[in-house]
């Protein structure tokens, strides 16, 4: 039986669709979510790839933006660290070091081991291994930050490779990302381009270590006083614990902390394997003891001349390499003379202070002092008084203790020179000087309470008082021959006054002048024997005068010079003619220029001690111009030669008769030097301030002399007057000393000496220049500001002891030497009319002869611009109360055979000015 259908049959179509099974119906359901997370992922994959492509661009672009402004790592391949120069004594000893940066270059071949591995156990036990970063130390870094909070510095993680980039390449600490990539960027590139022995020897060397200490060798020799090769394994550590903070480890204001870092750096050696765990336990059981190191320099004594030789190294090289270019400087300071002469002139200096200028009272005052004073108030009180400038170091600060002279003072005290004061030191007492207190009762009587500056004598428990002269004074010793400066000290205290009046001071030589003028009159043919007339003489508004105001009439150049004539030099210097004394004064170095008036001929021009002492070599020297120098070479960081003096060479010449009269070389072209080859003569000023390279002439082969050749001196410098014109002021000069105005100056020495005195007008300037055959000296006295030395303190009272002084130290040790005659001199003894003479004439001159010169000159028509007497002051127009005597009336011209030829002239007045220059 068939079932009819029910109604609605599409409805039973729906129906049936519904009732189908599940499994049919799943992909319908399930198709529209898939889409919607497909959309979800891909919508994500999208923005992933956006992000990370942004990112890698970001980077990239953050990349290039670091390394773009890089610096090339390729100079590190010819690195050469800044390095103090050093200047040398002529014996080799260390004098003074010049350095912006203390350091002394190690190579690494000659540091230890234990240093070595004590710096890589310390900051950096992966460096033999890592490519210039430790990525393992970065990350445990950044955790340890991460855990420290915020307001604290970062720790580092920096490699020495890094540390090196960051120092050589980048000069900045600056805390920042930026800078850290660019540190490590740097040091995997310098990782590529030297090896790990040359960074480790740049880093050692680089590092600043504490108390003005760069490198491991000075910071050894700063802490411990000993070369590297002498540090136990403690001291290794130490230096080690130095790079992290050198202040927070400083020995001395932090022990425990230096001596607990020092610990933690052997526990890292021990770690490492450098040292045993045992050999660790001993180190770290030993004290931390430094020792007391003084940087050298300048040697006490040698200050002066240092601060010269750096003035010119200064101006020869500049800054950077005179400062860091690790020269060798070896000048020809003969340092126990140095000494000698300084002490010389300081007690000189006093004793004129003492007799002319008084006692000048205490330098402080203490209240409430007196004998019942307790140790401990006066050495509380005596502490905080400032040390005056210029005291000596073998002076003390001491105050007075009672009105009979007793005084306390603090024997080894330190003196804090920031600050001038002194501290520390044990309680001492003694009683002043019977003499020095009846010296101060003068002028101001000691009071109790008076702080005065004493000397410790040897016996009796007794002191000298002591003050600061306000006089100064200058010496130079040189070699005659040679113009190697020995000697040079420039005034009282270089730590007063750094201001050198040796070579810095331009004053008027006053009579010490005069032998060039001699000298230019030998060179025109004029002899020793010949006269001019000394008597008065008036030029325009001028009336010059001699020291004595006496006139000798016809008197010869050999006692005119002796006795010091000004008339005679006035008469010679207008008969010869100004522009040639100027030309011989230049051209001897004396002075850089001269006006052509007559004053100058007396001195009335300005110089320099050590000008002035070149000028009178040149005359030991035979007329040969001798330039000062003291310096005798400056070799580089590598020992080559790059500078030494011109003039003077060490040649070899052939000992065979036939090889000619220079050994087969020409006049003008010496062999090469025997000894060292010739180094170039200077460097150019666009050169000033670079390091300089070796001069090729430096590369070359040595020559050595051959089996006949023997060494020969070449002498190129400028012959300026003739040997035999030099000689005869020589020998003339030498008669100053025997019975002139120089025989104090002689004193007590037998071997053959000249020289001159030399007074500026006012008494302004006292001088005596003199030498032997191998010495010359020339010392000075005068006050900074120009002022009278006294009635009467002429060169020859005041310098000639001195010089005297001087030149016995100097010539202690030298053999006798006697002035050579030069071929075609003779030497002559007559009658000079003032006494017997011994004289040097040439061919041609007859001794005993003045011959009837004609006059260059009408002395009617010079005006005052010829005579400077329209600039002479008027404090000087008239000495009267300076000497004794009137002058005589009358003017004469310059003439020979006594001037009895001149012509007369308008009368002068009465006395009469000594002259704008020197006296006597």
């Amino acid at each position: 039986m068939t079932s009819a259908p029910s109604s609605g049959d599409q409805g039973s179509s729906s129906g049936h669709s519904q009732g189908r099974s599940p499994q049919n119906r799943r992909p319908d359901l399930r198709r529209p979510r898939f889409r919607q997370w497909r959309k979800v992922l891909g919508a994500t994959a999208a923005l992933a790839l956006v992000g990370t492509t942004g990112a890698v661009v970001l980077l990239w672009s953050q990349y290039e933006g670091i390394v773009a402004d890089l610096p090339t790592v390729e100079g590190l391949r010819s690195y050469q660290p800044p390095v103090m120069s050093r200047l040398y004594a002529g014996d080799d000893q260390l004098i003074a070091e010049l350095a912006n940066e203390r350091r002394i270059f190690v190579p690494i071949s000659a540091v230890p081991d234990k240093v070595k591995n004590a710096f890589v156990a310390a900051e950096d036990q992966k460096f033999w291994t890592h490519k210039g970063v430790d990525p393992v130390a970065i990350a445990r870094a950044g955790l340890t930050d991460l855990t420290r909070g915020k307001g604290k510095r970062p720790i580092g993680a920096s490699t020495i490779t890094q540390q090196v980039a960051r120092i050589m390449l980048l000069g900045s600490n600056a805390v920042s990302f930026r800078r850290k990539a660019k540190e490590a960027f740097l040091a995997m590139r310098v990782e590529q381009v030297l090896p790990k022995d040359k960074i480790l020897e740049i880093y050692l060397n680089e590092i600043y270590l504490g108390s003005g200490a760069y490198g491991i060798a000075a910071a050894s020799q700063t802490y411990f006083n000993k070369p590297l090769d002498q540090l136990d394994d403690a001291e290794a550590a130490f230096l080690a614990a130095l790079p992290k903070s050198p202040t927070n480890y400083n020995p001395v204001r932090f022990p425990d902390a230096a001596r607990g870092r020092r610990n933690w750096v052997l526990e890292r050696m021990a770690d490492i394997g450098a040292i045993t765990h045992d050999a660790a336990r001993v180190a770290e059981a030993q004290p931390l003891t430094t020792r007391s190191f003084t940087r050298p320099g300048p040697a006490p004594g040698a200050e002066w001349f240092a601060e010269e030789v750096r003035r010119e190294l200064m101006e020869r090289y500049g800054q950077d390499v005179t400062m860091q270019g690790g020269l060798d400087v070896h000048t020809s300071l003969d340092l126990p003379l140095q000494r000698n002469a300084q002490d010389i002139l300081r007690q000189g200096l006093m004793a004129y202070d003492r007799a002319h200028r008084g006692w000048r009272g205490p330098v402080h005052h203490l209240s409430d002092i007196g004998s019942s004073t307790s140790t401990a108030e006066w050495v509380q009180g005596l502490q905080g008084v400032p040390v005056p400038a210029g005291m000596l170091d073998q002076w003390r600060l001491a105050v007075v203790l009672d009105a009979k002279g007793q005084v306390g003072w603090l024997e080894g005290s330190v003196v804090r020179r920031n600050n001038a004061s002194q501290s520390g030191g044990e309680p001492r007492t003694g009683i002043v000087q019977a003499k020095d207190m009846a010296w101060a009762r003068r002028f101001k009587p000691l009071r109790a309470g008076d702080v005065v500056m004493v000397q410790p004598q040897a016996e009796g428990g007794h002191v000298a008082l002591m003050q600061v002269p306000v006089v100064e004074g200058a010496i130079v010793t040189m070699n005659a021959r040679t113009g190697r400066v020995l000697a040079l000290v420039g005034g009282w205290s270089f730590q007063a006054s750094q201001f050198d009046r040796a070579t810095q001071a331009l004053r008027q030589p006053g009579s010490s002048f005069k032998p060039f003028v001699y000298l230019d009159a030998m060179e025109q043919g004029i002899s020793p024997s010949q006269k001019f007339d000394d008597s008065p003489v008036s030029y325009g508004a001028w009336h010059p005068n001699n020291y004595e105001k006496d006139f000798w009439g016809p008197t010869t150049l050999h006692d005119a010079l002796r006795e010091s004539r000004n008339l005679v030099t006035i008469r010679l210097a207008a008969h010869l003619g100004m522009k040639t004394v100027a030309d011989m004064a230049t051209n001897l170095g004396l002075v850089d220029s001269m006006p052509h008036v007559l004053p100058a001929a007396l001195g009335a021009v300005e110089t320099t001690v050590l000008k002035e002492a070149g000028a009178y070599a040149s005359l030991a020297a035979g007329g040969r111009k001798v330039t000062p120098t003291l310096v005798d070479d400056v070799q580089d960081r590598e020992g080559h030669v790059i500078w030494r003096p011109e003039g003077l060479a060490l040649t070899t010449a052939s000992a065979q008769p036939n090889a000619g009269g220079n050994g087969g070389q020409g006049a003008d072209q010496p062999a090469a030097d025997a000894v060292f080859p010739d180094a170039p003569s200077d460097q150019k000023p666009a050169d000033a301030g670079k390091p300089t390279p070796a001069p090729a002439s430096v590369e070359q082969p040595i020559v050595m002399p051959g089996q006949n050749d023997v060494p020969a001196l070449h002498d190129s410098r400028q012959q300026v007057a003739s040997a035999q014109s030099a000689f005869q002021i020589t020998t003339m000069l030498q008669d100053v000393i025997r019975r002139g105005t120089g025989m104090r100056a002689g004193t007590g020495i037998d071997v053959p000496i000249a020289g001159k005195t030399g007074t500026s007008q006012n008494f302004n300037d006292a001088w005596f220049a003199g030498y032997t055959p191998d010495i010359v000296t020339v010392v000075w006295i005068g006050f900074d500001t120009p002022q009278s030395l006294g009635k009467n303190e002429t060169g020859g009272a005041i310098a000639g002891p001195l010089w005297n002084k001087v030149m016995k130290t100097a010539l202690d040790g030298y053999p006798r030497q006697d002035f050579v005659p030069p071929a075609g001199i003779t030497l002559v003894q007559y009658d000079t009319g003032r006494g017997v003479a011994i004289d040097a004439f040439k061919e041609g001159q007859v001794p005993g002869l003045s011959a009837n010169l004609s006059s260059n000159v009408n002395p009617q028509e010079l005006t005052a611009a010829d005579t400077g007497a329209e600039n002479m002051p008027d404090s000087e127009s008239d000495m009267a109360a300076e000497g004794s005597g009137g002058g005589q009336s009358g003017e004469h011209a310059p003439s020979g055979n006594g001037g009895s030829s001149g012509s007369a002239a308008p009368s002068a007045p009465a006395g009469g000015d000594i002259g704008m220059g020197g006296l006597y």
